[in-house]
């Protein structure tokens, strides 16, 4: 079944060619694919997209729709694992790159901020600490003890962050491609790559998160192919969720959209083995268990319109890589955003475009050096 965010209305956008070899190639139209490509236009450089499907049919028009600050890890785990001074940058860079989506993206981006719920006693526990070291960095966030009707009794308290957003992915990045094809970047669709080295350009970017998992073979064990499923209900005739909600550490997320209908995906730890895995199709087992759930959050038996499923990029460190590919000259990558994409993914467009041309400045790009992990 087509994803729900796909049935948009196409973005028209310009068609320039370039005859011969270019600047940079970028593998993959998705956000952080076209978000390169419209920087490394602007900063001169003569670019081609090529994508096997169309701009955003990959995981930019499959995922959950939620754009949200920080990174894939709890914050206090962050603190700890990454340093305080890293992890709380790592925020404020996130929420820099969600305040230029919120200016490029019109109506494509709302932000009502999310909700981080506690599914029991432990969780509270654990994201009571997070809220704690948020607070005591200064980066904006509230407790909730006291929950609206509809979660109470389910749910154990919640962490409120005001400026997080909610997306129609799609459409934004359909307006992001637009933009950069008015900047002059070639975008081939349905031009499916099987071996960079063949691309008629100086400098290549592989930008396909989960997606392409051969194309770079020296960081093949670094991001793992992840499925993410997700159901859409019909359209209900009132306002139970008024922004993005995610709980079990994320496993679980949902939000009702401005028609009414509730998305929800998730549930992957019920199959966590067989999810890991570059096949993109839904499963019985998770499907069941999404059904099931989206029963108690709507108070009764959902009336199911789209299901679908999408790759995401996972890595050991819940880190992006972004940068050089080791021992390769002329190619990068930025992918391996551990379902965290729709804002790092663009966050990390701009890094690994900046960095290609000659802007090395950003702590980022030590923090997601891929040669960590060669």
């Amino acid at each position: 079944m087509n994803p729900y965010w796909l049935e948009d209305e196409p973005v028209p956008r310009a068609s320039p060619r370039h005859d011969g070899t270019v600047d940079v190639a970028v593998v993959g139209a998705g956000v952080t694919g076209v978000a390169a490509a419209l920087r490394l236009a602007e900063g001169g450089l003569r670019v081609r997209v090529h994508d096997a499907r169309g701009v955003a049919e990959g995981a930019s028009g499959r995922n959950g729709g939620f754009a949200l600050r920080g990174g894939a890890s709890r914050y206090d785990v962050a603190r700890d694992t990454y340093g305080g001074e890293r992890a709380r940058e790592l925020w404020h860079w996130s929420e820099r790159a969600l305040d230029r989506m919120a200016a490029l993206a019109g109506d494509a981006l709302r932000r009502p901020g999310s909700l981080r719920l506690a599914a029991d006693e432990d969780e509270r526990d654990e994201i009571r600490r997070e809220y704690e070291a948020l607070r005591e960095d200064g980066i904006e966030a509230e407790w909730l003890d006291e929950l609206p009707d509809e979660l109470a009794g389910r749910f154990h308290g919640a962490i409120v962050h005001p400026r997080d957003g909610t997306l129609q992915p799609a459409r934004w990045v359909r307006r992001l491609a637009a933009r950069a094809a008015d900047a002059g970047v070639e975008i081939r669709e349905h031009d499916a790559v099987a071996d960079v080295a063949a691309l008629d350009a100086e400098q290549v970017l592989v930008a396909t998160d989960g997606y392409g998992h051969g194309l770079v073979p020296e960081l093949a064990e670094s991001i793992w192919p992840t499925r993410g499923q997700v159901i859409v209900s019909e359209p209900i005739d009132r306002v139970l969720y008024d922004r993005p909600h995610y709980a079990r550490q994320g496993f679980d997320y949902w939000q009702q959209l401005p028609d009414g209908r509730v998305l929800l995906g998730g549930f992957r730890d019920v199959s966590i083995l067989d999810e890991l895995t570059d096949v993109e199709v839904t499963t019985e087992t998770i499907q069941r268990s999404l059904e099931a759930f989206l029963g108690e959050l709507l108070g009764e038996a959902p009336r199911i319109s789209h299901r679908w499923a999408g790759i995401f990029g996972l890595t050991q460190d819940l880190l992006p890589l972004v940068g050089r590919v080791p021992d390769r000259e002329g190619l990068w990558i930025a992918g391996g955003y551990s379902g965290h994409g729709n804002v790092l993914g663009f966050a990390c467009g701009e890094l690994v475009a900046d960095a290609i041309l000659g802007d090395t400045a950003s702590p980022q790009l030590e923090l997601f050096d891929p040669a960590r992990f060669a």
